[in-house]
């Protein structure tokens, strides 16, 4: 049996959730804990999990595939603000329309869903997943965890509360020459580490340099598309795939690519529970259009252990340097120097990191297991942050330095402003 605690609880209703407080959304985000029925009863097997599916388009719906194709795991509930992207989700998995759904928190709400995946656009991935963790229910959510530094935190410390499993979906600490990179690096292979480089791509979408409001598409509901962002008059560029270049909603390849292969140095450095020190970057911006994160970013950051690391934009992948050689891992791409590093094994008394050989598996047993999956909420949140991190010294334009315990710029009130974002009601955390 899963082990969770039964409880009697009574869940509410979306009306209830608009009247019950004047604060509409801390009513939203405040549901008691919701124990799945599915996990207990005596005719109930402990291997099946249930998930409730929350943004399912392109990422989302190959994440449900995902899912649905695991031993154990059945998909039986999809919610998205599209209509077309639920209807051809809920086709997909198999469900009739009555387990298709518009609104998150009537998927929340059902007591038979053990496990949330949520792969909505960035700005709605904690609101998301405090709800979900609130009512009960264990998450996996896509990277970038998060949208800014202080919501991080939130969600990271609401998963510890109430018990939750969370999962980044930072995928590559579950492929092997992630890991073996950083096992090598830990293990003092290169020697001491000094310098890591970390490549993330260009835009892959250009934007024209004027744009006017169009008509919402049928089957959208835009304001709940927008949901905590402000309000803004619709374009196709502001959805959908686009998102990620509007700040608003993303930060643009330094949290898309940067969620990857920042988290993997971070991981190289043993830095999943702090993070770098010192930032100063440069970026170019957008001058027009609707697009507003960074067409080109270099940001170098300094760790409290010395490790030096520079990002630029325009290519991929993690490279460690040492004293006695480097190491490069990329996806499918592993490179030494010596070359004898790609052979060297790690002895029964060395470092052995967290081994995953499939991201999704180690998720699903990690909610039978209650252990910890691979990228829990807090490394989720940590590699997020250094994704921020980068931005806001590349719009400052100028060195910062950050207490990676307090998470706080020292002596920047300008700066400590730009780690949360005030939220559009009744969204409001």
């Amino acid at each position: 049996m899963i082990g969770r605690e039964r409880r009697s609880v009574r869940s509410f209703s979306r009306r209830e959730f608009l009247t019950r407080s004047a604060t509409v959304a801390s009513v939203a985000l405040a549901w008691p804990t919701i124990v799945p029925s599915s996990v207990f009863g005596a005719d109930a097997p402990s291997s099946r999990i249930t998930m409730g599916c929350i943004g399912v388009g392109g990422q989302g719906s190959s994440n449900m595939r995902g899912f649905k194709g695991q031993k154990g795991c059945e998909v039986v509930a999809v919610c998205d603000v599209d209509a077309s992207h639920a209807q051809k989700a809920a086709q997909t998995a198999g469900l009739d329309a009555k387990a298709c759904y518009n609104d998150f928190r009537d998927v929340l709400a059902r007591v038979d869903i053990d496990t949330i995946l949520i792969a909505t656009p960035d700005h709605w991935h904690v609101p998301v997943a405090i709800a979900a963790v609130r009512a009960g229910k264990d998450v996996y959510c896509e990277k970038p965890l998060t949208l800014t530094i202080a919501e991080g935190r939130r969600l990271a410390d609401e998963v510890k509360r109430y018990g939750r499993v969370l999962q980044t979906g930072s995928q590559q600490r579950s492929s092997a020459e992630f890991h073996k990179a950083c096992e090598l690096v830990v293990n003092g292979r290169i020697g001491h580490l000094h310098t890591m480089r970390v490549g993330i791509s260009n835009n892959n979408r250009t934007c024209e340099p004027t744009w006017t409001p169009e008509p919402v598409p049928e089957g959208l509901d835009y304001d709940m598309w927008l949901g905590p962002a402000p309000w803004e008059p619709y374009h196709t560029q502001r959805c959908h795939y686009q998102f990620r270049f509007v700040l608003e909603y993303s930060g643009g390849q330094m949290t898309n690519w940067g969620a990857h292969h920042l988290d993997i140095a971070q991981w190289g450095n043993q830095a999943d529970n702090t993070g770098p020190v010192e930032i100063s970057g440069k970026g170019e911006f957008p001058k027009t259009g609707l697009f507003t994160t960074a067409l080109k970013a270099e940001i170098e950051y300094t760790y409290a252990n010395g490790v030096k690391m520079s990002l630029k934009s325009g290519s991929g992948g993690t490279r460690f340097e040492g004293t006695e050689g480097w190491i490069y891992v990329n996806r499918g791409k592993l490179e030494a120097e010596p070359k004898s590093l790609l052979t060297s094994v790690i002895g029964p008394n060395e470092k052995r990191l967290y081994e995953s050989r499939d991201h999704k598996r180690n998720f699903l047993d990690c909610v039978g297991s209650r252990k910890d999956p691979i990228c829990n909420a807090e490394t989720g949140h940590r590699s997020s942050t250094v994704c921020h991190l980068g931005n806001i010294a590349m719009m400052l334009g100028r060195p910062l330095k950050w207490d990676p315990q307090a998470e706080q710029f020292i002596d920047d009130d300008e700066a400590n402003r730009m780690t949360w974002r005030p939220a559009r009601a009744p969204w409001r955390l």
